[in-house]
Order: structure tokens, then C-alpha cells, then sequence
């Protein structure tokens, strides 16, 4: 076997000061190639965990001992005991007894002196079906009418009580339990239903619901100086889909739909409507959205006018010879803003989101937990460059509380200061070439980031968003999609309900028992969140 050819040895490299651009980035991609690696051998880690999930359960089956996986726990005990108070709920008031049984005390010696009781709570659930037939009675008049009698109000729902419906609400919606699973518990109960007359107590008769959360968005974005925006993947009828969230500390809205563009989020914006309006603000917008000036001045003679919905909008733009998609698109999001607008969406409202570009209209401002992501994922290939990227991330964050700070005492001189410490950051120029880029790209969004300034009101991150949103992740987990349009109606109703409730501390059982038996003791949601924003902070 002949010999192996030796190795050649590699020239050394320049030192950093003398290296050139394109070296620097080469250099640069392959770190992030060995990051990339990285990542690939942390996936193969976790496929071979999953493996011997698989092999010890084969072993279960075989009654053989699987391999033991117990891991010591990293917590200390002050630690356990700490996050074990922070679990506890206080009482409001005096606690709810239903029932006293007092227990004697046995062989209790003669002369001995009554001192009063000591007092053991045990807290227990009555689930059982309770049944009533109502027996109509009919009579037959001597003209030889008959006559019967009416249902009472609380069972013309149906077959089913209020307290039985909203516990499957409860369970489907709030609890994430499937269909099959309820079915079971519900038979095994004793209650006699079948899957159809389940699914129909999700998904059907909810106009009450959907009117509410209608509502909810219309009331929301009048009142609001702020929302905000996300949007996550959500699957309908097998097909990929988008549920937009909208909202605050008043209010969450959801929406699914088939898009996520500017114009499907102006859609929503206009809360249920489907005119389009051509005012002096949509004009505006097709102005610095730079609709050419033919199109503009075609446009700009019928000002002042709406069309009823998309049908009439198209054939108006069709007639004035707009065809070419980009007009019709600047077009059409001008006119969608004008309705919104028309219809009381407050025109100083900021929507803040994590650099999606169908959320960049009114008031923009971005998120600085994303921003600062761009930074995070960010790999130095020496020390130099790791060094550099710490010192720009420090001074990002010293920026950022710097920020919160203003916020809670605003003044001219401080505002100059951060708008100047931002400039001098984004401008700075370090051995990282990738770093340098991604200043850059923050210094572009100055204007949003530093939103703040001019409204101090602002939060500086999108994490309520992200929180609101995250329960369709966990449901796309469960279930994988809705398959009828009413359930995917439903779904997004409720959860805007759910959310909501609880954002004003309303029990969201005690909330479905309201609405469903008609007693009107909560306050319509859409009535709450104007009470918040008339109230003083």
C-alpha cells in the first residue's frame, strides 16, 4: 500500500488588524458553521435520549428493568422551599363551610374542662348527574285547540343545563381537553350524549360569545394608546394558517385566518367591518408608501368615499385602471386604514411587535428583547470578537433599563442623551464584521426603538404578546388544527374570552355559568375594559 501523501501546512493567518474584509467574514461563517454543528450534535443527543425512551419502555413491556434515568435535582432546599411559598394562594375572607361535623372526643377522663375545638378543613367536589323531566301538560279546548305548556327559560337550551354546558366549554377551551376524553368522562359519569351532541355544545349556538369578543377588539382599540401584535402558525381544514394576536393589559383578541399580511392585519383592525374608506389619512399613507402619482391622482379625486366591500373596492380600482398589483396592494391598505380609522380606532395608537413588516402601520414601535436577539445568536471567532459582542450586549441592556428609567421620570436632557448613547452604539465599529452589520440594522429601526422617548407610555418589549399566544402553540400540540369553520370561530372566540376574564380577574367558569344561565351578574367584557382605561393608573 503506497504511502499517504504528509499533510501541507496551512499558511498563517494575517493578524486582525490586517486582515481583509471578505477574510474576516469567511473567518465569521465558519464559526457559525462549528455553531451550526454544534446544534446538529445537541439534536443527535436528543434523538438518542428519545431512543432509549423507546428501549426502556420496550423493556416495560418485557417486564425487564429499564435503565435508570433519575437525575439529582439542582435546586436546594431553600430553593424547593421558596418556590413552594410562592405556590401558595391567599384566602380572601373567611373560608367557605358547608357543612360542620362536630367530633367527639373519646375517653375523656372524669373532671376534665371544655376548651373549645380545634378546626380540620377537607375540601371535597359533588359530581353527580341530576336529571329533571319536565311534564307539559296539554289541554284540549272545547273549539278543540290543544293547548300546552311552555318550556321554562332554563331549558329551552336544550337537553343539556347550563352547569353540564359550561363545563364542557370549561374543559375544551380552558383545560385543553379533547373531544374523545370529555365523551369518556362524561359517560362515566352517567351522562347520556353522544360525540354529535358534544361536539355541538363546543362549536354551536355561541353567537352570544362571538358578539362579545367582537366587541372586545372594537372597544379595545378605541380606548388603547397601545397593542400589541404577534402571530403564530395555526392549522385549519389541513391547511397552513395564522391566528394574529391583538391586545393588552385590558384585553386579548384572536383571530385565525388563511394570511398574515398587512392587509389580512388591517383587515382585523377594522373589527368585523368591511367597508373601505378613502380618506385624507389613507391618502396619506398611499403617499409614503410611494403610490405613483397617476394612480394617486385617480384615487385623490374620490376621496371622501367608501365602498360597502371587496367586491365594490375592486371593481372601483378595476374601473379607474389600476391593475398593476403593487398599486392595487399600496391601494388597498390605504383604504383598509381609512376604515379603520373612519369606524374610532384611536388615531394615536402605537402597535408594538417584534419587526414583522404586516404590523408596521399607524405608530410602530419594536420590541427590544428581539432586537437584542439578532446580538444573542451571534458567535465570535476569537477572543477579540467574543470580547466585542459582550461589551456591545452590556451596553445594550445598560440602554435598555436607562430606557425604563426615562420612562418613569422623563425629561428633554435625559431624552437627548439616550437618543445620542443609541447613535454612538449602533455607529460603533469593532473587529466583529457580522456585529458591525448588526448595528447597523438596529440604527435603521431608530425611530421605533426609541418610540419611548416620545411616548413614554410604551412598554419596550412584545412579552405580553408572546404570552397571550403561547396557549395556541400548547393546542397546536394537542389537537393539530380545527376542521369546521365554526370550530375554528369558536376557538379563537374563547380563547379571547378566557384571556380577557382573566386580565380584569374574573373567574372564567364563573363567567361561562353567567352567560349561559342569563343572569347578567358580570359586566359585559367590552364595559370593563372602558372602566380600566376612564380609570385613573
Amino acid at each position: 500500500m503506497p504511502a499517504l501523501p504528509p499533510i501541507p501546512s496551512l499558511p498563517e493567518l494575517p493578524p486582525p488588524g490586517e486582515r481583509p474584509a471578505w477574510l474576516e467574514v469567511l473567518l465569521e461563517v465558519v464559526a457559525a458553521q462549528g455553531e451550526h454543528i454544534a446544534a446538529q450534535a445537541e439534536r443527535i443527543h436528543g434523538l438518542l435520549e428519545e431512543n432509549q425512551a423507546l428501549r426502556d419502555e420496550v423493556a416495560r413491556l418485557k417486564k425487564q428493568k429499564p435503565k435508570p434515568t433519575i437525575r439529582p435535582s439542582r435546586l436546594t432546599a431553600g430553593e424547593k422551599n421558596k418556590r413552594r411559598a410562592t405556590r401558595r394562594r391567599k384566602r380572601d375572607g373567611e373560608r367557605q363551610v358547608d357543612e360542620t361535623v362536630v367530633v367527639e372526643a373519646k375517653d375523656v377522663p372524669e373532671g376534665s374542662r371544655f376548651k373549645g375545638y380545634d378546626d380540620f378543613f377537607v375540601q371535597d367536589l359533588v359530581i353527580q348527574v341530576r336529571a329533571t323531566r319536565y311534564r307539559l301538560q296539554r289541554w284540549l279546548t272545547p273549539e278543540g285547540k290543544l293547548v300546552v305548556a311552555e318550556l321554562p327559560v332554563e331549558a329551552e337550551a336544550g337537553h343539556y343545563g347550563p352547569t353540564l354546558r359550561s363545563f364542557v366549554i370549561y374543559q375544551y377551551y380552558h383545560a385543553q381537553v379533547t373531544e374523545p376524553l370529555i365523551l369518556e368522562e362524561l359517560r362515566e359519569w352517567g351522562v347520556e350524549i353522544s360525540s354529535g351532541h358534544l361536539h355541538a355544545l363546543i362549536t354551536e349556538g355561541k353567537e352570544p360569545f362571538h358578539r362579545e369578543k367582537n366587541e372586545i377588539l372594537r372597544i379595545g382599540l378605541r380606548v388603547s394608546r397601545y397593542v400589541h401584535a404577534d402571530d403564530t402558525g395555526a392549522r385549519h381544514r389541513g391547511k397552513n394558517g395564522y391566528t394574529t394576536h391583538i391586545g393588552n393589559e385590558w384585553f386579548a383578541w384572536f383571530q385565525t385566518t388563511e394570511s398574515k399580511s398587512r392587509i389580512n392585519f388591517l383587515e382585523l383592525l377594522r373589527a368585523g367591518r368591511t367597508d373601505y374608506v378613502l380618506s385624507s389619512e389613507a391618502l396619506e399613507y398611499m403617499v409614503v408608501h410611494k403610490l405613483p402619482q397617476e394612480p394617486l391622482a385617480k384615487l385623490a379625486a374620490a376621496t371622501d368615499r367608501s365602498f360597502a366591500d371587496r367586491t365594490e373596492w375592486e371593481a372601483a380600482l378595476k374601473g379607474w385602471g389600476i391593475t398593476d398589483e403593487r398599486h392595487v396592494r399600496i391601494a388597498t391598505e390605504g383604504a383598509l386604514l381609512g376604515s379603520a380609522l373612519e369606524h374610532g380606532i384611536n388615531r394615536e395608537l402605537a402597535i408594538i411587535s417584534d419587526d414583522a413588516g404586516q404590523f408596521d402601520v399607524l405608530l410602530h414601535a419594536l420590541c427590544w428583547i428581539h432586537a437584542e436577539r439578532l446580538l444573542a445568536k451571534l458567535v465570535g471567532f476569537n477572543d477579540a470578537q467574543r470580547q466585542a459582542l459582550e461589551e456591545v450586549r452590556t451596553a445594550v441592556w445598560q440602554l435598555y433599563r436607562d430606557l425604563k428609567d426615562y420612562q418613569a421620570a422623563p425629561t428633554g436632557e435625559t431624552k437627548k442623551a439616550l437618543a445620542d448613547r443609541f447613535d454612538a452604539l449602533c455607529t460603533t465599529k469593532t473587529c466583529f464584521t457580522t456585529l458591525n452589520h448588526a448595528l447597523k440594522r438596529m440604527h435603521r429601526n431608530k425611530g421605533e426603538l426609541l418610540l419611548a422617548l416620545e411616548r413614554p407610555d410604551l412598554p419596550l418589549h412584545n412579552n405580553l404578546s408572546e404570552g397571550d399566544i403561547r396557549e395556541y402553540v400548547k393546542r397546536r400540540k394537542i389537537s393539530g388544527g380545527t376542521r369546521s369553520d365554526d370550530g375554528r370561530r369558536c376557538r379563537d372566540t374563547f380563547a379571547s374570552l378566557k384571556k380577557t376574564c382573566r386580565k380584569h380577574g374574573i373567574s372564567f367558569w364563573k363567567y361561562l355559568n353567567d352567560r349561559l344561565r342569563g343572569e347578567g351578574l358580570i359586566r359585559p367584557l367590552p364595559d370593563l375594559i372602558e372602566a380600566r382605561a376612564l380609570s385613573p393608573p
